[in-house]
């Protein structure tokens, strides 16, 4: 399969991970933003195959495991209804509210149902006239234009039926909030290529300026993010902080016009919370005043909702990067994928998931011969 077996070749990875080796001189922090990356890095062992003085930091790039508790508490609010059709992708239905998530509104009788597409949604309000249909808009720039999509169309249709709960984040600001965060040890950033996709490059180069970091956008696949830490490697070796595109195969400059047009007449640009990780400012699209009559959380009224985190879960700084997984003491323990605690553990982009999944569960020793250094290596597990 195009882009997929050849991303994968082991030879090309060795020689990758050679010139990486060849090019390392002193220690380096890098953040992959992408919860897929993350995924990726944890199942094909990338981290344990660098340079020891290479270090893969895991930030908040799971848009599910970063929607605020109060809108999960809204959604199932709202979800519960008898008059609502409550539509979401299907890794949202395990993430934890306060007391409850979505499968349990299902099966204590809520009409909540798993699409693959908003459009999924706009055709079931089109069939159901006398119900209310909600769509749970979560997600990165990725998923934004779908969605701005879906509720464009449910306006030309005329189907006052339809609404979003909104809860969309945006990449830019959360390096901006990681990079001025006192704690930061972040040295250099890859970008998540499908967000770059849609939004293209442009807001990157005034980041990596500001805080001396390099940026390189890369894809998923294990050579995508290869060739991503090479070159963020060699920049940091040079004392350079470039923003480097190394997916072009997916990713252009000016990104996607005729996406970035229907972000900009659907939604506008505001403050959000991020679950986890408290308030970044202009991180987050609501729907703009054209279309806030297909706001939910306008139409069912659901201001005021008080929430409450579970006082064990660290899945906030897991998020931040402050922690691996396995550092949070619930992990594993009382919070598995059956009995989660935090969204990070039940996405399929969460870090937590990908640790569980992969079997990196517990502290282990180096083993002889490892390259990897006890500190970094205490904290994960070879996979299999």
């Amino acid at each position: 399969m195009k882009y997929i077996d050849e991303f994968n070749d082991p030879a090309l990875a060795r020689r990758l991970l050679d010139e990486i080796h060849a090019t390392v001189t002193r220690p380096w922090a890098l953040m992959e933003v992408c919860g897929g990356q993350t995924h990726s890095i944890i199942r094909h062992g990338i981290d344990q195959l660098l340079p020891e003085k290479v270090e893969l930091i895991h930030g908040p790039g799971c848009p599910v495991c970063v929607t605020p508790l109060d809108v999960i508490d809204k959604a199932l609010e709202i979800a519960a209804r008898p008059e609502v059709i409550f539509c979401s992708f299907g890794d949202m239905l395990r993430v934890p509210g306060t007391d409850r998530d979505l499968f349990r509104v299902k099966g204590e009788g809520g009409d909540v149902r798993v699409v693959y597409s908003p459009l999924d949604a706009l055709d079931l309000a089109r069939k159901n006239p006398d119900r209310q249909v909600v769509f749970f808009a979560i997600g990165f720039e990725t998923t934004a234009p779908a969605n701005a999509m879906a509720v464009h169309q449910a306006r030309r249709l005329g189907l006052d039926n339809f609404s979003l709960l909104v809860s969309h984040v945006r990449v830019p600001p959360a390096i901006e909030a990681i990079m001025t965060a006192p704690e930061c040890r972040v040295q250099g950033f890859l970008a998540a290529g499908h967000v770059c996709s849609v939004m293209g490059t442009a807001e990157y180069p005034e980041l990596a300026d500001r805080h001396r970091v390099p940026i390189v956008v890369t894809g998923f696949e294990p050579l995508d993010i290869l060739e991503g830490i090479r070159r963020a490697v060699h920049q940091l070796e040079r004392g350079e902080h470039r923003v480097e595109n190394a997916y072009p195969r997916a990713v252009r400059e000016q990104g996607n016009p005729a996406a970035l047009r229907m972000l900009e007449e659907v939604f506008e640009v505001g403050d959000r919370n991020w679950r986890g990780i408290g308030p970044i400012p202009a991180s987050g699209w609501r729907l703009s005043d054209a279309y806030r009559a297909y706001d939910a959380e306008h139409r069912f009224d659901v201001a005021g909702i008080r929430t409450e985190e579970p006082a064990v879960c660290r899945a906030g700084e897991v998020l931040q990067g402050l922690i691996k997984p396995t550092e949070c003491e619930a992990f594993g323990t009382s919070c598995t994928p059956r009995t989660p605690l935090g969204a990070t553990m039940v996405s399929n982009e969460g870090a937590c998931a990908a640790y569980y999944l992969y079997r990196r569960m517990h502290n282990a020793p180096t083993p002889q011969g490892s390259r990897m250094p006890q500190a970094q290596h205490e904290e994960m597990n070879p996979v299999g």
